[in-house]
């Protein structure tokens, strides 16, 4: 492909200028990859692990020992993975469902979750079967002006009734910095410090293999993400995961099938090698669509954009928010990315109301697995200000192509 002149000049210094951050997530790389393959080993996971079943899938020795698996991994004392979850939505929704129960309360100390959980969380008898509706109280403590928690708002806030309390790792679409599995554990300390029975529930979609601990070993009792998000490795064609605390896995495990069969059955349907190949090579393609977020911030704000996190700041999940001036820049970009897809690429993606969300939002998603969020997307809502999510990409060439696409197509509409 060609591009001109001065954008492939621009590349290259931000791409000069990343490599001591390059090399700090090839380190991480190394550490996450060795962390899964150590599992494995632990585990004896052999050929015949990967065996389809059917019907109730009894005794699926692949799907137990998959269980095990991340729950090593995750530094977990259990997990339920399952290509049941049909979303990381649907996943957190049964991890909450399952633990919750009429009269208690969820208070999310991250400020407001992001846009399709608001329909889980529903509201007082709205019919529709959510957590309100059936009698289970929400409240939520916004963070402060400059992204930090309100920790006097969420001393005030916790209540006997409160049950969970719920943290969104990642930034979803606000402009905020994602929260480091550090700062996750203050605030473990935190509320555990206020109420020692409080279960502590954290959103780990976009997270995964970021950093070199999870959640789970920083003290949260309970985690949720989609596998078509990182730890599906580009492979998963659907499915979930929850790890956490043995007993509240298991109570989240009778929501997803009913109480007194739990996680005991469900067919793999020929899934499981998919899912624990996946999971291998998940630490790696984590760390190219790492890489592909870094250049993809030096790049942008060489240009004079805004753009959050900064090339040089940590990185905790796969999101790279970039600020525009006008709606068309932000669509222009989005159409950009999806002119760079191996799949599609031919489609022009525009705003649409898509189920879940409070604004009409573009998607560019050219991937084999559909709504594959490890694979190079960007979406956003059409609202001000205009910000645009980009994430993913299975190979950093991939997300390096995007950038570059993506900054021809705006340069072709007049716009850089």
């Amino acid at each position: 492909m060609q591009f001109d002149s001065d954008i492939m000049a621009i590349m290259e210094q931000a791409e000069e200028g990343v490599q001591p951050r390059f090399r700090e997530i090839e380190r991480t790389i190394d550490h996450n990859q060795w962390k899964v393959i150590a599992a494995f080993q632990n585990q004896g996971i052999s050929d015949y692990h990967f065996a389809s079943s059917t019907g109730y899938g009894y005794n699926d020795r692949g799907r137990e020992l998959l269980d095990l698996v991340y729950a090593e991994v995750f530094g977990a004392e259990a997990a339920l993975v399952r290509p049941h979850f049909v979303s990381g939505t649907h996943t957190i929704g049964t991890a909450l469902f399952g633990v919750l129960r009429p009269g208690d309360e969820l208070l999310y100390i991250t400020g407001k979750p992001y846009d399709t959980l608001h329909k889980v969380i529903g509201k007082p008898g709205d019919g529709t079967g959510s957590l309100q509706d059936f009698g289970i109280g929400y409240r939520e403590v916004p963070l402060l002006a400059d992204g930090s928690l309100d920790e006097a708002g969420i001393r005030a806030a916790i209540t006997p009734k409160t049950k969970v309390i719920g943290i969104q790792r990642s930034r979803g679409y606000d402009w905020r910095a994602s929260f480091t599995v550090a700062a996750i554990g203050e605030m473990v300390e935190l509320v555990k410090s206020i109420r020692s029975d409080l279960i502590v529930f954290v959103d780990n979609c976009y997270g995964e293999f970021t950093e070199r601990l999870e959640p789970n070993q920083v003290g949260a009792d309970l985690i949720a993400g989609s596998l078509i998000k990182n730890p599906g490795g580009g492979l998963a064609a659907s499915g979930g995961y929850i790890a956490g605390r043995k007993e509240l896995v298991e109570m989240a495990a009778y929501r997803l099938t009913a109480p007194g069969i739990g996680g005991e059955v469900g067919a793999m349907l020929g899934t499981t090698r998919s899912l624990y190949q996946g999971l291998f090579l998940a630490p790696h393609l984590v760390g190219q669509a790492v890489k592909g977020s870094v250049v993809a911030a030096a790049v942008f704000e060489r240009l004079g954009f805004k753009t959050r996190p900064r090339p040089e700041d940590p990185r905790t999940d796969l999101i790279q928010a970039i600020e525009f001036t006008s709606a068309e820049h932000l669509i222009t970009f989005v159409q950009g990315v999806q002119r760079a897809s191996a799949v599609d690429a031919h489609v022009t993606p525009e705003p649409w109301d898509m189920p879940g969300y409070e604004h009409p939002v573009i998607m560019a998603a050219g991937t084999f697995i559909q709504g594959g969020s490890l694979e190079l997307s960007a979406d956003a809502p059409i609202r001000e200000p205009y910000i645009a999510y980009m994430q993913g990409g299975l190979t950093y060439s991939h997300c390096k192509l995007g950038v570059l696409t993506a900054l021809q197509h705006m340069k072709e509409r007049g716009l850089l």
